[in-house]
């Protein structure tokens, strides 16, 4: 071979060398081979409870959809804070996601020293379901209406115990709620979770509580808890004997939990395209909606699960819940 036709040779494979490189390296950098490997959802609170019960319920077909494997993560503590902190400081590549509920909304409003900004630390994937929550009693708690509870609290505020998941879970933010609207300051007991916090309403360790219907739905059919009303406009339909609160006589409580899927900033693009479709894809699966169906809830839109209605949703809440919180003056270290 000549000097000229080694020389043509050896440019030639140097630049298909170049292409490929550059490839693999778009790939690597724009999730073009996204995912290789496991992604992990981060649920910020307890196995068992109602945020994790919906992340486990669309992982399955989000990973079919994704052509991988995802696997579920409990990392709790601070009303969800531990474990969105813990994913905000993750590598931005997308195997790291971060299911969280209205509380991402409302933490930047709790604490003072929140190690992470939702807006600015976070990119949003999609809106997943909103739940409603249930006002429920250990069974053989006195008050038969929430009416009847009403006047019950106020005539017993020392010894009624309300129990929640912690400061800044949806259970302590309804439970807020619940004490504005009827000027009454109770005994809270927070837990780690609003799993075992049910376990021992269910048990009689505690009187009553706010939660989803996705962790009381089988408790209310069940005759394990008391259950008094739906926070919502309209009644569920899994729970169709069991009325609003506008019926019940307590119109101010309402309150809906929103869920959501995150990502640390500067996740590429496309990656988070991906995820939202795939989460798109998850919503739509007859399964996921039927399982939600029984527990009181349901998809949101597909127009909702994407990137932009998401960020949208959290900033007009992020807004909403400040002023909710500063009249309240609650406070977390």
């Amino acid at each position: 071979m000549g000097t000229s036709s080694r020389s043509r040779m050896i440019a030639t494979l140097a630049a298909v060398s170049l292409v490929a490189a550059c490839s693999e390296g778009g790939e690597a950098g724009g999730g073009g081979g996204y995912p290789d490997r496991n992604i992990t959802i981060v649920v910020p609170f307890s196995a068992g409870g109602p945020t994790d019960t919906v992340t486990r319920m669309i992982a399955e077909p989000m990973a079919k959809a994704l052509g991988g494997k995802i696997v579920v993560k409990n990392v709790e503590g601070a009303g969800g804070t531990v474990g969105a902190g813990e994913v905000a400081q993750d590598k931005p590549d997308g195997y790291t996601v971060l299911m969280h509920h209205i509380g991402m909304s409302t933490a930047p409003a709790l604490y003072k020293n929140l190690g992470y900004q939702p807006l600015e630390d976070f990119a949003t994937v999609g809106l997943v379901t909103e739940v409603p929550m249930t006002v429920v009693a250990r069974k053989d708690f006195p008050p038969a209406t929430l009416t009847d509870l009403t006047a019950y609290v106020k005539a017993n505020p020392a010894k009624v115990t309300l129990a929640n998941a912690g400061i800044g879970a949806a259970s302590h933010l309804c439970g807020l709620l619940f004490q504005s609207a009827t000027g009454v300051k109770l005994q809270e007991v927070p837990y780690q979770g609003t799993g075992p916090a049910l376990t021992d309403l269910v048990g009689g360790q505690v009187d009553f509580m706010c939660d989803q219907t996705t962790n009381t739905s089988g408790q209310i059919s069940a005759g394990k808890v008391k259950a008094y009303a739906v926070t919502t406009p309209e009644r569920v339909k899994s729970l169709p004997d069991v009325p609003t609160t506008t019926e019940a006589g307590l119109p101010q409580l309402q309150v809906s939990v929103w869920h959501g899927l995150y990502v640390p900033a500067g996740t590429p693009p496309d990656v988070v395209g991906k995820l939202s479709t795939a989460l798109q894809t998850a919503l739509a699966d007859q399964a996921v909606i039927d399982q939600m169906a029984k527990l009181g809830t349901a998809p949101v839109a597909a127009a909702d699960a994407t990137p932009d209605a998401h960020r949208a949703h959290l900033e007009e809440q992020l807004t909403a819940w400040a002023k909710v919180i500063a009249d309240a003056g609650v406070q977390a270290s």
